[in-house]
């Protein structure tokens, strides 16, 4: 379910974001409910506050062009599964 923010309201939103290491050190950044949103840090604090300005960005945008705001998905449980690959 999606909705639309009225533009005199204040709200608080809360988006899972995954840290991705790259191969140089970096944190990619993933934000599943907004599929559009890049950035990536060289710390993970930095990561996560390039995460807030891409992810405040892209609601101001939306909301400026009436499209959805993906409500929070802060509840999200997130998993690791370990599986084994038997040689060739």
């Amino acid at each position: 379910m999606r909705f639309r923010e009225a533009s005199d309201m204040d709200a608080d939103l809360t988006y899972l974001v995954v840290l991705e290491p790259e191969g140089d050190g970096r944190l990619n950044v993933v934000v599943p409910a907004l599929p559009e949103a890049h950035t990536w840090g060289d710390t993970p604090e930095q990561a996560l506050a390039n995460a807030r300005e891409v992810i405040q960005a892209l609601l101001e945008d939306r909301r400026a062009h009436g499209e959805d705001i993906p409500p929070s998905d802060a509840p999200a449980r997130i998993e690791h599964v370990t599986v084994r690959l038997p040689a060739a």
